[in-house]
């Protein structure tokens, strides 16, 4: 969910459950908490507003409602502290660091718990890591966080099962460098643990060519994916999974397949068959790109970082193959032959076999 999503729908939000909290029977009325970060020079101070009925369950106590007694809660504050600092942690130093707390406040209104704590990290000049998993007895609580810098709200993210931890890159130099090295590496690992854009790529390098063919052929499809991957990280135009995966998957069938057609006569499109599917492509990287998590201050930086990240892993998978076809063409022009078609019927079936597994077995 971006920034601006939650900012609308954080008001809705409290309301329910303000309006939950003034029933008589003290019902759950959403299964949220809201922590509140705010950056210092020294550290970080914090707010934690938790319901009592999650605290409740968790201290093994029968009636959720004696929290909210100013002398329950403070008698019940030390159990409370040690319930709920390992479950919250900052890392702006390459170490997690649990919260201090300070002290707590009854919100009789809210049937909540407000905590007063503080992480003594020093100065967060570059990143910081967030990790919260308040209570993970119940599958559907989420845990809103708010950072602020300089008093201004900054980020707004949303932590549950699926998402245990936010990151958060200031807008310094130091911001910058982390943000650059952290999705520069994604972009990396995205192309090593991918292995339809690789095989897509090695199936449009088998028939070879100059060096200069082949940087044309590259860069046609890093221009392609680079415009979609930013319009969908952007959430300008998203398609469905559902419809790129298996759009990928016949990609490959089809550059298998063209390869095997080709009659050594007419222009090499392997360039512009590039650029068509990279647009496809593009897609797919954008949704690596939104699990790992878009930092809203940081947005520019981050799709750059990603795609020169892209770049680097497929550039070392260029070189690599075209390298190893090359010296085979070499020692013999009939094992080049044979190589071309061996290869390109195995581009095909993995291809096929992916479009299979994500249209008919659930893969997507």
């Amino acid at each position: 969910m971006s920034s601006a999503a939650l900012m609308r729908f954080r008001p809705v939000v409290l309301l329910l459950c303000l309006a939950g909290a003034a029933s008589p029977a003290l019902a759950h009325p959403a299964p949220f908490s809201y922590l509140d970060l705010r950056l210092g020079a020294d550290g970080v101070d914090a707010t934690l507003v938790v319901h009592v009925i999650d605290l409740a369950h968790e201290l093994a106590l029968d009636d959720p409602a004696r929290l909210l007694d100013p002398r329950v809660a403070a008698a019940e504050a030390p159990r409370m502290y040690a319930l709920l600092t390992p479950r919250l942690a900052v890392d702006a130093t390459g170490a997690l660091v649990r919260p201090e707390f300070r002290g707590l406040e009854v919100l009789a209104d809210r049937d909540a718990i407000r905590f007063a704590l503080r992480f003594v990290t020093g100065s967060v000049t570059g990143a910081m890591r967030v990790r919260s998993v308040l209570f993970p007895y119940d599958p559907n609580h989420q845990t809103f966080v708010n950072v602020y810098e300089d008093g201004a709200l900054r980020h707004q993210a949303i932590l549950d099962r699926t998402r245990a931890s936010l990151d958060y890159f200031r807008g310094t130099p130091q911001g910058r460098l982390a943000v650059i090295g952290r999705f520069v590496a994604e972009g990396v690992r995205h192309i090593v643990i991918g292995p339809d854009h690789v095989l897509f790529l090695v199936g449009l390098l088998l028939l070879g060519g100059s060096m200069s063919t082949l940087v044309r052929i590259v860069t046609a499809f890093t221009v392609a994916h680079s415009v979609t991957l930013s319009l969908a990280a952007l959430d300008v135009v998203s398609p469905s999974a559902r419809l790129v995966e298996p759009a990928i998957a016949l990609s490959i069938v089809y550059v298998g397949a063209d390869n095997l057609l080709v009659t050594g006569e007419g222009r090499d499109v392997r360039a512009w068959i590039a650029f068509a599917f990279g647009l496809i492509h593009g897609f797919g990287f954008a949704g690596v790109l939104k699990e790992v998590g878009l930092p809203p201050s940081a947005l520019g930086w981050s799709l750059f970082s990603f795609n020169v990240g892209v770049e680097i892993g497929q550039l070392a998978v260029v070189l690599a193959v075209a390298s190893v076809l090359e010296g085979l063409r070499r020692q013999s022009a009939a094992a080049g032959r044979r190589l071309v078609v061996a290869g390109s019927v195995a581009v095909i079936a993995a291809g096929a076999y992916w479009f299979v597994e994500r249209v008919f077995l659930g893969g997507v």
